[in-house]
């Protein structure tokens, strides 16, 4: 069963709210309902024990006075006596009346009635014209006072027992409030940590889109679930994560396209090029041949931008893969040296080679175009007389691959965005034909292809740029380490 929830992100936050502050308030008024019901109680206690105290304190006053009369009255047996006598009876009653609601609260009516008709007893003994019997008086006002006094021990024992019990329930609304909070603590974290996720989840979902976006990654589809709102701005992100990949796509048939085109002129060059070296139209001398040499150069590094180009765009596309083997990497980067032999030598620029003969796990292919366009992009920056040095070693679960050059170096502010596409820094470029500004980015996508990492180092042992390639590596396989200069 699908309970029904608020479908838009304020709705969920006002019912979030609602869920957590609503048994907050419950347990609020029922603690001051109850506080309130305490603190009448206790007040009309407070009321009940000063009025018991007041009518005790009368009701013994007058049972002293009454007996105070009546000893002179059996002494001087005159009118004016005994009216203050029947005064004293009067009263006493009154203050047996107004205790009539307590004595039945304290259930002794009985021995108010006694108390009653002890004094009333009293008063008509002394009234008859019979003699008076003033031994039977005295006892008699001795049964008063004794009555008297059990009367005003009950009444303090019940407001006693009022008091226990007020105590009591106080105690007893402490406890439940103490139980209230002990179980909506847990309750209301739970509610938070609920409410917390059904909000954050597709927030997250939609930072990672962003993220995903920002990083180029058009291929996933982007689907955000949650309140309407936040479903409505992931469909947002979605259509232009669509028009994203369609102009990204655009973007690489263009590249595909006119790399294809060049290919073919510059395959007429390059056979050309060759025909002329080889003597299909006669022997070159010297002056010639050198010129047809650089053609020939040139042809190979437009080769190489246009291969460039064209792995670029299938790697934006995720076209290739992979393809896995075991070789030996010094073989590799003497091969990749000797095809930038005569730009080497033109340019007077020593090379020094530093690489251990091993045999690496990894694309032949993809580390062949990570050497050509590094060994490439340092030729263009360093100096006539300037030294390139590749270094290659093994490392625990790596091998790692250094390329430096003694050039101008790469500025601090254009540093992170050497690796970006296209991107094409101020430093003067040497050679004859101008780099596309992807050099860089195809030797970082032929890295993160192994899952390794291509670095800028900073260091103060070489004054111009200074790369450093990490490649994981499966299988361990060294052989022992050869340090060569060409």
């Amino acid at each position: 069963m699908k309970f029904p929830r608020p479908r838009s992100l304020n709705g969920l936050i006002l019912v979030g709210f609602g869920l957590v502050a609503l048994p907050l308030l419950g347990a609020v008024i029922w603690a001051l309902f109850n506080l309130d019901r305490l603190a009448e109680q206790s007040e009309q206690l407070v009321i009940t024990g000063v009025s018991a105290a007041e009518n005790n304190r009368l009701l013994a006053q007058q049972v002293d006075s009454l007996e105070r009369v009546a000893r002179q009255y059996i002494v001087l047996r005159d009118d004016d006596t005994l009216a203050l006598l029947q005064q004293d009876l009067v009263s006493l009653e009154a203050t047996l009346d107004n205790m009539a609601a307590l004595t039945e609260q304290a259930q002794a009516v009985s021995l108010a009635r006694a108390i009653r008709v002890t004094a009333r007893r009293i008063a008509r003994v002394l009234s008859d014209s019979k003699p008076i019997d003033s031994g039977a008086t005295i006892a008699d006002f001795v049964t008063l006072r004794e009555r008297v006094s059990r009367l005003s021990q009950e009444l303090n024992s019940h407001i006693a027992m009022q008091l226990a019990e007020i105590e009591e329930r106080t105690q007893r609304a402490q406890q439940i409030s103490a139980w209230q909070t002990a179980a909506l603590a847990p309750g209301t974290l739970v509610l938070i940590v609920l409410f917390t996720i059904l909000v954050a989840r597709p927030i997250r979902q939609i930072d990672r889109a962003i993220a995903q976006l920002g990083r180029g990654g058009f291929s996933k589809p982007i689907d955000v679930k949650g309140p309407t709102d936040l479903e409505r701005l992931g469909r947002q992100l979605e259509w232009l994560r669509l028009r994203l990949l369609e102009l990204a796509q655009e973007k690489n048939r263009f590249l595909r396209h006119m790399s294809h085109e060049l290919k073919t002129p510059l395959a007429n060059i390059r056979e050309g090029t060759e025909l002329l070296l080889d003597g299909a139209v006669g022997n070159l001398d010297q002056s010639q041949r050198e010129v047809t040499d650089i053609l020939r150069s040139n042809g190979l590094k437009l080769q190489q931008l246009i291969e460039n180009l064209l792995s670029f765009s299938a790697w934006q596309t995720q076209n290739e893969d992979l393809s896995v083997t075991e070789f030996p990497l010094r073989a590799l980067v003497i091969a990749a040296a000797k095809e930038q032999h005569l730009a080497l030598t033109t340019a007077q620029i020593h090379l020094d080679l530093d690489v251990e003969d091993i045999v690496v796990h990894a694309d032949r292919d993809k580390i062949r175009t990570v050497l050509d366009n590094l060994l490439s992009n340092a030729v263009k920056f360093t100096p006539k007389d300037g030294t390139i040095t590749i270094r290659a070693k093994r490392e625990a679960a790596s091998f790692v691959l250094e390329f430096a050059d003694s050039g101008p170096g790469i500025p601090e502010h254009e540093a992170p965005r050497i690796f970006e596409a296209f991107f094409q820094g101020q430093q003067q470029q040497g050679g004859f034909v101008a780099g596309t500004g992807i050099g860089l980015s195809v030797v970082l996508e032929c890295v993160q292809a192994h899952d390794g990492s291509v670095e800028l180092v900073n260091t103060d042992e070489f004054t111009g740029a200074h790369f450093r390639i990490r490649i994981p590596q499966e299988k361990q396989a060294t052989k022992p380490r050869i340090a060569a200069n060409a």
